[in-house]
């Protein structure tokens, strides 16, 4: 089955270049276009494609803008930013709305539709040089885990069993606590170190280990 495809993108020849080239592809089909940032918002939800290239400035709103508003509705699309655009600021700000990719424009056809496959196959493909600035980010950042001392001892023992895989009913027959006392447990630990999710609290675990 083909990918489908949405092309968010106001210059119309990039946008109807995208289109040509994805089309002559055999496993790849763009099933919509817009030129402008409000069509993007009020019908892409409806359309739900696998993968939308988004450029980032759309001359009446922020394509991060459209990601963080229809993210929450469109959990099986992948977005990637095809962008002239290399700020760190916008880069991050893609990444925390939701992106998944970060293209520059004036890549290659090939690399664009590689990427486009590489996004819908559970990768994360970014230019060369937004990969180079990303690693650059995390170098210099020094891991410190707000919130991890706040936790008890259970709630650290709960967190370690989540990073081990285990499901709620079995941490829950492990610990002989009731399924409720754990989820109230996770909401703590949640709480506590501001995350929203068990990858989140995951990681700030594992930055605690390193």
């Amino acid at each position: 089955m083909s990918i489908s495809i949405a092309i968010v993108e106001d210059e119309k020849n990039y946008n109807n270049a995208l289109k040509k080239v994805i089309n002559y592809q055999q496993d790849m089909k763009v099933i919509a276009q817009f030129f402008d940032g409000n069509d993007a918002l009020n019908n892409l939800a409806s359309i739900s494609p696998d993968v939308v290239m988004m450029d980032i400035q759309l001359q009446d709103m922020l394509g991060i803008e459209i990601i963080f508003k229809l993210r929450k509705d469109m959990p099986n699309t992948q977005f990637i930013m095809c962008t002239s655009f290399e700020e760190d600021e916008k880069i991050f700000n893609s990444l925390k709305a939701g992106a998944m990719g970060y293209l520059v424009k004036g890549e290659s056809m090939d690399k664009i539709l590689s990427s486009i496959r590489d996004v819908h196959n559970g990768g994360a493909p970014m230019s060369f040089s937004i990969a180079r600035k990303v690693l650059h980010h995390f170098e210099k950042e020094t891991p410190e885990v707000k919130g991890f001392d706040e936790l008890t001892e259970r709630e650290k023992e709960i967190l370690e069993l989540l990073s081990q895989g285990l499901l709620y009913k079995e941490i829950a027959d492990k610990k002989f606590i009731s399924m409720d006392t754990v989820k109230k447990h996770v909401g703590n630990i949640y709480r506590k170190l501001h995350v929203n999710n068990k990858v989140e609290a995951i990681n700030k675990l594992n930055q605690t280990k390193n």
